[in-house]
Protein backbone atom coordinates (compact mmCIF):
# COMPACT_ATOMS: atom_id res chain seq x y z
CA UNK A 1 0.00 0.00 0.00
CA UNK A 2 2.85 2.65 0.64
CA UNK A 3 4.00 2.46 -2.77
CA UNK A 4 0.66 2.11 -5.04
CA UNK A 5 -0.25 3.63 -8.30
CA UNK A 6 -4.02 3.23 -8.89
CA UNK A 7 -4.58 3.03 -12.39
CA UNK A 8 -7.75 4.65 -14.07
CA UNK A 9 -9.03 1.58 -14.70
CA UNK A 10 -8.85 0.49 -10.58
CA UNK A 11 -11.17 3.76 -10.06
CA UNK A 12 -15.01 3.35 -9.99
CA UNK A 13 -17.20 4.84 -12.70
CA UNK A 14 -17.29 8.46 -12.19
CA UNK A 15 -20.73 10.09 -11.17
CA UNK A 16 -21.55 13.67 -10.42
CA UNK A 17 -20.79 14.48 -7.05
CA UNK A 18 -17.58 12.76 -7.15
CA UNK A 19 -13.87 14.08 -6.48
CA UNK A 20 -10.95 12.83 -7.83
CA UNK A 21 -7.38 13.09 -5.66
CA UNK A 22 -4.72 13.01 -7.50
CA UNK A 23 -1.80 12.21 -4.39
CA UNK A 24 1.70 11.15 -4.02
CA UNK A 25 2.10 7.46 -3.64
CA UNK A 26 3.62 8.48 -0.18
CA UNK A 27 0.27 9.54 0.87
CA UNK A 28 -1.91 7.02 -0.06
CA UNK A 29 -2.33 5.15 3.22
CA UNK A 30 -3.32 8.41 5.14
CA UNK A 31 -5.47 9.52 2.26
CA UNK A 32 -7.42 5.88 2.29
CA UNK A 33 -7.17 5.71 5.87
CA UNK A 34 -9.20 9.61 6.29
CA UNK A 35 -11.74 8.16 3.49
CA UNK A 36 -12.83 5.52 5.25
CA UNK A 37 -12.77 6.91 9.14
CA UNK A 38 -14.81 9.85 7.39
CA UNK A 39 -16.75 7.74 5.17
CA UNK A 40 -16.09 10.10 2.17
CA UNK A 41 -17.02 7.44 -0.44
CA UNK A 42 -17.52 10.21 -3.13
CA UNK A 43 -13.57 11.25 -3.45
CA UNK A 44 -11.44 8.90 -5.97
CA UNK A 45 -7.84 8.21 -5.43
CA UNK A 46 -5.43 8.30 -8.03
CA UNK A 47 -1.44 8.17 -6.82
CA UNK A 48 1.49 8.73 -8.47
CA UNK A 49 4.46 7.29 -7.54
CA UNK A 50 5.91 7.78 -4.52
CA UNK A 51 9.36 7.60 -5.36
CA UNK A 52 9.28 11.27 -7.31
CA UNK A 53 9.83 12.37 -4.46
CA UNK A 54 13.86 12.03 -5.84
CA UNK A 55 12.24 13.53 -9.08
CA UNK A 56 10.50 16.36 -8.75
CA UNK A 57 10.55 17.00 -12.21
CA UNK A 58 8.18 14.49 -13.16
CA UNK A 59 5.09 15.38 -10.60
CA UNK A 60 3.97 18.62 -12.63
CA UNK A 61 3.45 16.76 -16.39
CA UNK A 62 1.88 13.75 -14.66
CA UNK A 63 -0.59 15.74 -12.61
CA UNK A 64 -1.31 18.25 -15.59
CA UNK A 65 -2.25 14.93 -18.30
CA UNK A 66 -4.70 13.46 -15.34
CA UNK A 67 -5.92 16.63 -14.58
CA UNK A 68 -6.99 16.61 -18.81
CA UNK A 69 -7.76 13.14 -18.76
CA UNK A 70 -10.22 13.48 -16.11
CA UNK A 71 -11.50 16.93 -15.64
CA UNK A 72 -15.03 15.46 -17.75
CA UNK A 73 -15.42 13.05 -15.54
CA UNK A 74 -15.68 14.83 -12.45
CA UNK A 75 -17.29 17.71 -10.18
CA UNK A 76 -13.83 18.29 -8.43
CA UNK A 77 -10.17 17.39 -8.75
CA UNK A 78 -7.92 18.32 -5.88
CA UNK A 79 -4.42 17.66 -5.83
CA UNK A 80 -2.67 16.28 -2.57
CA UNK A 81 0.72 17.52 -3.12
CA UNK A 82 2.86 19.91 -1.90
CA UNK A 83 5.45 22.10 -3.77
CA UNK A 84 7.71 19.05 -2.98
CA UNK A 85 10.46 20.48 -4.29
CA UNK A 86 8.89 20.89 -7.64
CA UNK A 87 9.93 24.94 -7.04
CA UNK A 88 6.64 26.72 -7.07
CA UNK A 89 5.76 24.80 -10.88
CA UNK A 90 3.14 22.71 -9.36
CA UNK A 91 1.30 25.49 -8.10
CA UNK A 92 1.91 27.54 -11.08
CA UNK A 93 0.36 24.49 -13.14
CA UNK A 94 -2.91 24.19 -10.63
CA UNK A 95 -3.34 27.70 -10.90
CA UNK A 96 -2.85 27.46 -14.59
CA UNK A 97 -5.35 24.32 -14.94
CA UNK A 98 -7.77 25.89 -12.29
CA UNK A 99 -7.85 23.12 -9.53
CA UNK A 100 -6.28 23.74 -6.38
CA UNK A 101 -3.51 21.78 -3.99
CA UNK A 102 -2.76 20.89 -0.53
CA UNK A 103 -0.61 23.72 1.23
CA UNK A 104 3.05 23.96 2.04
CA UNK A 105 6.48 23.17 1.07
CA UNK A 106 6.08 19.54 1.93
CA UNK A 107 4.49 16.65 3.54
CA UNK A 108 6.53 17.46 6.37
CA UNK A 109 5.33 20.89 6.89
CA UNK A 110 1.60 19.90 6.74
CA UNK A 111 1.57 16.92 9.04
CA UNK A 112 2.78 19.32 11.72
CA UNK A 113 0.37 21.65 10.70
CA UNK A 114 2.26 24.90 8.12
CA UNK A 115 1.54 27.72 11.09
CA UNK A 116 3.51 24.99 13.24
CA UNK A 117 6.04 24.03 11.26
CA UNK A 118 6.91 27.58 9.70
CA UNK A 119 7.51 28.89 13.36
CA UNK A 120 9.95 26.08 13.90
CA UNK A 121 13.72 26.73 14.22
CA UNK A 122 15.08 23.49 12.86
CA UNK A 123 17.02 23.75 10.15
CA UNK A 124 19.29 20.80 11.15
CA UNK A 125 16.37 18.60 11.71
CA UNK A 126 16.06 15.22 9.38
CA UNK A 127 12.54 14.38 8.81
CA UNK A 128 10.45 11.18 8.66
CA UNK A 129 6.90 10.30 8.54
CA UNK A 130 5.32 6.69 8.95
CA UNK A 131 5.75 6.09 5.39
CA UNK A 132 9.36 6.84 5.29
CA UNK A 133 10.13 4.92 8.16
CA UNK A 134 8.63 1.97 6.61
CA UNK A 135 10.56 2.39 3.72
CA UNK A 136 13.35 3.75 5.20
CA UNK A 137 16.01 1.42 3.74
CA UNK A 138 14.26 1.63 0.12
CA UNK A 139 13.78 5.51 -0.20
CA UNK A 140 16.71 6.64 1.80
CA UNK A 141 19.55 4.52 2.50
CA UNK A 142 19.74 2.01 -0.60
CA UNK A 143 19.25 5.32 -2.83
CA UNK A 144 22.06 6.76 -1.12
CA UNK A 145 24.12 3.74 -1.02
CA UNK A 146 24.81 3.70 2.28
CA UNK A 147 24.23 -0.26 2.50
CA UNK A 148 27.93 -0.20 0.30
CA UNK A 149 29.53 2.51 1.16
CA UNK A 150 28.57 3.19 5.18
CA UNK A 151 31.50 5.86 5.21
CA UNK A 152 29.17 8.35 3.24
CA UNK A 153 26.81 8.67 5.74
CA UNK A 154 28.63 12.00 7.71
CA UNK A 155 28.89 13.47 4.03
CA UNK A 156 25.42 13.13 3.46
CA UNK A 157 23.88 13.81 7.60
CA UNK A 158 26.72 15.66 9.38
CA UNK A 159 25.32 18.55 9.30
CA UNK A 160 22.45 17.65 11.12
CA UNK A 161 21.96 17.57 14.59
CA UNK A 162 18.62 15.17 15.41
CA UNK A 163 16.08 12.75 13.38
CA UNK A 164 12.56 14.26 14.03
CA UNK A 165 10.14 10.89 13.43
CA UNK A 166 6.32 12.66 13.09
CA UNK A 167 4.01 10.20 13.88
CA UNK A 168 0.64 9.88 12.40
CA UNK A 169 -0.66 6.80 14.03
CA UNK A 170 0.84 5.54 17.46
CA UNK A 171 2.89 2.87 16.49
CA UNK A 172 4.97 1.51 19.09
CA UNK A 173 6.70 -0.94 16.20
CA UNK A 174 7.48 2.07 13.76
CA UNK A 175 8.09 3.96 16.87
CA UNK A 176 11.32 1.36 17.20
CA UNK A 177 12.14 1.56 13.93
CA UNK A 178 12.43 5.16 13.67
CA UNK A 179 14.76 5.25 16.76
CA UNK A 180 16.49 2.49 14.78
CA UNK A 181 16.97 4.88 11.43
CA UNK A 182 18.14 7.75 14.14
CA UNK A 183 21.28 5.01 15.28
CA UNK A 184 22.05 4.20 11.90
CA UNK A 185 22.33 7.79 11.15
CA UNK A 186 23.85 8.72 14.28
CA UNK A 187 21.33 11.58 15.05
CA UNK A 188 19.80 12.12 18.32
CA UNK A 189 16.08 11.06 18.21
CA UNK A 190 12.71 12.86 19.00
CA UNK A 191 9.23 11.06 17.85
CA UNK A 192 6.35 14.01 17.87
CA UNK A 193 2.81 12.23 17.32
CA UNK A 194 1.29 14.85 14.62
CA UNK A 195 -1.14 12.76 13.16
CA UNK A 196 -2.72 13.53 10.03
CA UNK A 197 -2.03 17.25 10.65
CA UNK A 198 -3.46 20.08 7.85
CA UNK A 199 -4.23 16.93 5.50
CA UNK A 200 -7.07 16.04 7.65
CA UNK A 201 -8.49 19.45 7.34
CA UNK A 202 -7.61 20.14 4.15
CA UNK A 203 -9.48 16.56 3.08
CA UNK A 204 -12.29 17.56 5.51
CA UNK A 205 -12.69 20.52 3.42
CA UNK A 206 -12.32 19.50 -0.27
CA UNK A 207 -14.82 16.44 0.81
CA UNK A 208 -17.63 19.16 2.21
Amino acid sequence: MDDVTLSETGLPPARAGRILLIACGALAREVLALKQTNGWEHLDLQCLPANWHHYPDRIVPAVEKLVAERRGAYDGIFVVYADCGTGGQLQAACDRLGVEMIAGPHCYSFFEGNDAFAALDEMTAFYLTDFSVRQFDAFIWRPLGLERHPDLRDLYFGNYTKLVYQAQLDDPALDLKAQDCARRLGLAYERRLTGYGDLAVTLGRVAG
